[in-house]
């Protein structure tokens, strides 16, 4: 019996040992996975300065929606549109899942709105609305913008929609999205600083820029990001320095965070490879830091927050009081008078029971009561010693430890010398 379970224990450990790795170990970050794909390309000539799994089929999320404004943009250049034309939200395109401006069907918005909608808040509804624009349907602008991908080169890219959202089909490289970043500016020069917006306004809302590369990376001008559960955070950046300028492509990142810090990273490689110097790092002022600082202190703790305010706002409030407070003293002189005379006349007025006690009185209450000192050579009483104690005490910060004594016990003095 122990023989024939030999062999099954065996596989039980082995099935243990190949689980509990994945078990209890930490969860492992997207960067590297098998969704991980990377590239860095030299903007001039397209040449690789960094690549990871550049020809492998990654899903582009909302990088999708390069391609819809590479069509758009080539129907603005042939006349065929123009920045106030309008687009038209049909029933199909407004039900589209968010990220969406949420117009109703019937409505309709004008052809730039509908690019900054896009470059900003990334409108899933805006951006259907597009293809059917263009296309007729979006199932056939999605054939119109693989056809329009591959003339660029982009030759394992193929779209099924206008907006990125999830379908197995759709699918491109990080070589691609490169590819494409660099054709929107060597094709669309005068357009590209779209993709460079950090927020827009719409009909009283503002659209702020999912791209927090924009702020966060000195040279960063653009240009999309994307981000579905097959794909993870994906991002397609341009930056430049010293001259140079690079375009880069990021897939499969665990969270906005890891995706950002991955091409930042990226970025440094291939600018030191280029011979750019190192990057400043982009950072409030320290005064504009320091002002941040205080409006968060004086949420939490106002007594704080005023004495960290700087000597020169202090001192300029408290000239502001004075101003303020100017004609208020002016006031109070003036009626100083008054208010002593009838501060007197209900004093007269009181009865005698509630009058103050005179001076005298005062001064009888608040003096110590004065005990009468033994003779010589008796033995002090607590009383007394207790007496002469505190007026030591009041003489000296050091108390004796006679005076110190336990509850219910009466401290007893050494006898005197006769003088």
């Amino acid at each position: 019996m122990f023989i024939r379970l030999r062999p099954m224990v065996a596989l039980a450990a082995s099935l243990f040992a190949a689980i509990a790795p994945a078990a209890f170990a930490p969860a492992q970050a997207q960067i590297g996975s098998e969704r991980y794909a990377a590239i860095v390309v030299d903007h001039r000539n397209g040449n690789i300065l960094v690549a990871a799994n550049p020809d492998e089929t990654r899903h582009p999320a909302s990088l999708t929606k390069m391609m819809t404004l590479y069509m758009v943009f080539e129907a603005l250049r042939d006349g065929r549109l123009s920045l106030g034309s309008a687009v038209p939200i049909s029933e199909e395109a407004a039900s589209r899942p968010p990220s969406k401006l949420g117009i109703p069907a019937g409505g309709q918005v004008t052809v730039e709105q509908g690019i900054l909608a896009l470059v900003t808040k990334s409108a899933n509804d805006v951006a259907a609305a597009f293809g059917e624009l263009l296309g007729g349907d979006e199932a056939r602008f999605g054939q119109l913008m693989t056809q329009r991908a591959r003339s660029l080169g982009m030759t394992r890219t193929t779209f099924r929609n206008a907006s990125g959202l999830p379908d197995w089909d759709q699918v491109t490289t990080a070589r691609d999205m490169a590819t494409l970043g660099r054709r929107l500016m060597l094709d669309f020069p005068d357009r590209y600083h779209y993709f460079g917006r950090t927020e827009a306004a719409f009909r009283g809302l503002r659209l702020r820029s999912h791209n927090r590369m924009l702020t966060s990376y000195e040279g960063v001008d653009g240009i999309k990001t994307g981000y579905i559960r097959a794909s993870g955070f994906n991002i397609v950046t341009s930056a430049s320095r010293d001259g140079h300028r690079v375009v880069g492509a990021v897939f499969g990142g665990s969270s906005w965070v890891e995706r950002d810090q991955h091409m930042t990273a990226l970025l440094d490689q291939s600018f030191d490879r280029l011979g750019a110097n190192p990057r400043v790092m982009v950072q409030a002022p320290p005064t504009v830091l320091m002002r941040r600082a205080q409006a968060a202190t004086a949420s939490r703790n106002p007594r704080a927050a005023a004495r960290a305010v700087p000597a020169r706002t202090a001192a300029r409030q408290a000239a502001n009081r004075r101003a303020a407070s100017a004609p208020a003293a002016r006031q109070v002189s003036r009626t100083a008078p008054r208010t002593a005379a009838r501060t007197t006349a209900r004093a007269a007025n009181r009865p005698a029971a509630r009058r103050a006690p005179p001076a005298r009185a005062r001064a009888a209450v608040r003096a110590p009561v004065r005990t009468a000192q033994p003779p010589r050579g008796a033995v002090r009483t607590a009383t007394t010693r207790t007496a002469a104690t505190s007026r030591s005490a009041a003489r000296s910060p050091v108390a004796t430890r006679s005076a110190i004594a336990p509850r219910g016990r009466t401290p007893i003095a050494p006898p005197q010398p006769r003088r």
